[in-house]
C-alpha cells in the first residue's frame, strides 16, 4: 500500500516554535503531528463509539420500560472508584 501525506498547515511562528520546544528527544515535528493526529483520531473514534452506546441503552430503556435509577448507578460507580483507589493505595505503599 501506498502512502499519502496530510495537508500541511500554515501556523504561527510563536505556534510553532512552542510545538518544537514540547518535543521529545530526538523526535521529529513530523512524528509529533502523526502522533497527535492519531490521538485525536482514536478520541474521536471512541467517543462516537461511547455515543453510540448510549443511544442504543436508551433505546433499549425505552422499548423495554426497563430503567436504573440514578442513585444506583452512582451508588455503582462510587464503589467501582472506592475500588480502584484501594488498589492504587496497596500498589504506592
Amino acid at each position: 500500500m501506498k502512502t499519502t501525506t496530510i495537508p500541511s498547515i500554515r501556523v504561527e511562528p510563536d505556534f510553532r516554535a512552542e510545538v518544537e520546544a514540547v518535543l521529545a528527544d530526538g523526535e521529529t515535528l513530523t512524528q509529533f503531528v502523526e502522533a497527535s493526529v492519531r490521538a485525536s483520531v482514536e478520541r474521536r473514534r471512541m467517543q462516537a463509539e461511547f455515543i453510540a452506546r448510549g443511544l442504543r441503552s436508551r433505546d433499549k430503556a425505552r422499548r423495554t420500560g426497563d430503567y436504573v435509577d440514578a442513585d444506583v448507578v452512582i451508588d455503582n460507580l462510587q464503589r467501582k472508584l472506592d475500588t480502584a483507589r484501594s488498589r492504587l493505595a496497596k500498589k504506592v505503599k
